[in-house]
């Protein structure tokens, strides 16, 4: 379904949007939990997880004895305190194991035999199935920053069974997220400017690729995140939007940060098939820098917290509406208070 994202519709004024967590490297990909702690990605020295304190006070997780600095694009946190990093190496891929002593194991780095490429996010629903995404097959992957490219593919990791390849020829897969009832999955294809949706089989096979929404100008989908009215909350790199999806596939605007001479010049390369890494990497924002994920927390569900590509901090504002509480929301951190990288006492 094609839909008309309006816009600018500013419901969040730019001034009400704080920060917290300085001092991050490339905190792509943010989680919530019920004590208040933030994880983030990271990207600081060998990579790995920055942890941030309901007090603000950032530790780090640093990956040790990795074959090549991790670098973290999406991360999973499971029971226990460990985390799952969807590694965005320059040529290699897959998800790798962190643990709270930094040590690392690899979890899932080939399908069929093939080595993973770059990898850009890992997800773990309520049924312990765990799903992984891959934007692209080309080297380097921003060579498919074009409409005319659809390479990416899903990766169903199930408990009792290998890793498969569910889902394939999708626009630069990006974030996914599978539906409160477990039957259908959700997916940003950011060059291809969709939401898309599958229905999710009994054996964990994905039924036909359904649109759910269609993007304009300046809106390149990455994170989404969703709340408890059944809408779709999703993150835009280049125009720094937050955009509300409904069921139905209408769509609109919630916050907006760019420069739009800045978005038309980024459209143009689009169009020609010349929008690379230099481009995308650049801050269009007066406050926001190059968001790529929300989700949702504080006490009541309704606190917003951005992830991005270039800022060093988390931005968080009030959001209109609750979020449903994530799968990690209430896992066990011991090991991580106990090696001494949390303070949940603030």
């Amino acid at each position: 379904m094609s839909v008309y994202v309006k816009g600018p519709h500013d419901v969040i004024a730019l001034s009400a949007i704080d920060f917290v967590g300085h001092g991050l490297d490339r905190p792509e990909c943010v989680l919530t939990h019920a004590s208040g702690a933030l994880f983030a990605a990271d990207w600081a020295g060998d990579g790995g997880v920055a942890i941030v304190s309901p007090d603000g006070m950032v530790r780090r997780v640093t990956a040790k004895g990795a074959p090549e600095p991790m670098r973290p694009n999406g991360i999973a946190l499971e029971a226990g305190g460990s985390f799952l990093l969807a590694h965005l190496g320059p040529e290699n891929g897959g998800v790798f194991r962190l643990f709270a002593d930094g040590s690392l194991e690899p979890v899932v780095t080939e399908v069929g035999g093939r080595p993973l490429p770059p990898t850009n996010f890992v997800q773990l629903d309520r049924w312990e199935r765990m799903w992984i995404t891959v934007s692209t097959r080309m080297i380097p992957r921003h060579g498919a920053a074009r409409p005319d490219v659809a390479d990416g593919f899903i990766v169903l990791v199930p408990p009792d069974g290998p890793a498969r390849v569910v889902a394939d020829d999708l626009g630069y897969t990006n974030e996914c997220i599978v539906s409160a009832d477990g039957r259908r999955l959700c997916v940003n294809e950011t060059f291809a400017r969709r939401v898309s949706r599958f229905e999710i089989r009994d054996d964990g096979s994905l039924g036909p690729r359904e649109t759910l929404a269609v993007f304009g100008e300046g809106t390149f989908p990455d994170g989404l995140a969703p709340d408890v009215e059944g809408n779709l909350w999703i993150t835009s790199i280049v125009s720094n939007r937050v955009i509300r999806v409904a069921p139905d596939g209408t769509a609109e605007t919630l916050v907006e940060d760019c420069d739009r001479a800045a978005v038309a010049e980024t459209e143009a390369m689009f169009a020609r098939g010349e929008l690379g890494s230099a481009r995308l990497n650049l801050t269009l924002g007066a406050r926001l820098a190059n968001i790529s994920s929300l989700a949702f927390g504080g006490e009541d569900m309704r606190r917003a917290y951005l992830g991005c590509l270039k800022g060093d901090a988390i931005a968080t504002f009030e959001m209109p509406v609750a979020g449903v509480e994530p799968v990690h929301w209430r896992a066990d951190l011991g090991p991580l208070i106990e090696a001494g990288l949390l303070d949940t006492t603030a």
